[in-house]
């Protein structure tokens, strides 16, 4: 059974005002004293920002248990400071971020500038276990056409310093400022996907090997392939589907490697447009058939998706619960259509974002 681990990017928040609050490093303090905490929580670029990781875990159930019990001690320690967490992709209220001191985020700000300083955004990062770098490759290759899914599954960002955006997930258009963030084109090998790495950090144009910033990647520090399309998700079960069905497409891609099977291989043009799809509709509207690249509906892209991995789903006895958390979000809507709901019924970005912390909590 492939393991699967889950880094979350949470949004720190004044509970009064709903406002970003750049606390990061106090909350980290507190935590490290925590004995159970220490190597759970992670500084991120901005200090509005706040990250933890979940250990590998081949069971889903007990996955979902960690996210949520993850989700509960960030906001206990944020909590005792004055300030709350909430999974949010894109603060709704205007914010100014502030970059963290360490001196790699200081040469990201002065080499990239305002991409730097505005790059507020929270993700969900998915590793999916690999028996080696050859495997890792194949399931990259072969993950490609189906990650715009995901994205919409995951969308959580509609709001973008203070107005709605039009989009379900902005967090990605915004992502893509990066050099190195989207798409790619299938590499064959590890031997390539390594040379390709290589070449781009040579260029210095980004730091290092740590920021190679695919939609999936072979991660620098564990033996996984790093999925990385996904807003953080509003509820804790919208991720744990989100794991779910990230580890049934890596267990098809690999074995449709294993058997021969050549994998899809649209052009990074068509991927491009698969994924500003996915970011401005969601689950509202329609998306790209990963198979076709045409617009269908998103019920039936998503179905698509499910189909594609259920007998790696039914393998490790997750399908049923995959299928109840699809009709879940088919039927009530992503964490984008419940930030709109609450502006709608409320009028209010502040009670958006109290919403949104509550959400995180459940």
């Amino acid at each position: 059974m492939r393991t699967v681990g889950v880094e979350e990017e949470l949004l720190l928040v004044d509970p009064g005002t709903g406002e970003p609050r750049a606390m990061s490093a106090a909350v980290l303090a507190l935590a490290e004293r925590d004995d159970a905490d220490q190597d759970v929580f992670e500084k991120e670029l901005h200090e509005q920002m706040l990250e933890f990781a979940t250990t590998p875990q081949s069971d889903m159930a007990a996955l979902r248990e960690e996210i949520g019990r993850c989700r509960k001690e960030a906001a206990r320690h944020a909590g005792d400071l004055g300030c709350a967490v909430a999974a949010l992709a894109t603060s709704p209220l205007p914010v100014t971020p502030a970059v963290g001191i360490q001196p790699r985020y200081r040469w990201m700000a002065e080499q990239y500038g305002i991409a730097t300083r505005e790059q507020l955004v929270l993700g969900c990062h998915v590793h999916v276990s690999v028996e080696s770098d050859d495997e890792g490759v194949a399931v990259l290759d072969r993950l490609r056409p189906w990650l715009s899914v995901l994205s919409a599954i995951s969308s959580n960002s509609p709001f973008w310093q203070g107005s709605d955006t039009g989009y379900s997930g902005y967090r990605s258009r915004v992502w893509q400022r990066w050099p190195s963030a989207g798409p790619t084109e299938a590499f064959g090998s590890a031997e390539r996907y390594h040379r390709r790495v290589a070449d781009m950090v040579a260029t210095g144009v980004i730091l290092d090997e740590g920021m190679i910033y695919f939609d999936a990647r072979l991660s620098q520090r564990y033996p996984t392939v790093e999925i990385r399309v996904s807003d953080v998700c509003l509820r804790a079960d919208t991720a744990t589907l989100i794991a779910t069905l990230a580890r049934g497409l890596v267990e098809t891609a690999a074995r449709e490697w294993r058997e021969g099977r050549e994998p899809l291989d649209p052009s990074v043009s068509l991927l491009r447009l698969a994924a500003w799809q996915a970011a401005k509709s969601g689950l509202s509207g329609e998306l790209l058939h990963p198979v076709t690249m045409r617009r269908a509906p998103a019920a039936t892209v998503v179905r698509a998706l499910l189909e594609h991995v259920e007998d790696a789903l039914g393998g490790s006895g997750d399908l049923e619960r995959a299928r109840e958390g699809i009709a879940g979000l088919l039927r009530y809507g992503t964490g984008a259509d419940t930030q709109r709901e609450t502006m709608r019924r409320t009028g209010s970005l502040r009670d958006v974002v109290t919403e949104s912390v509550r959400h995180t909590q459940e």
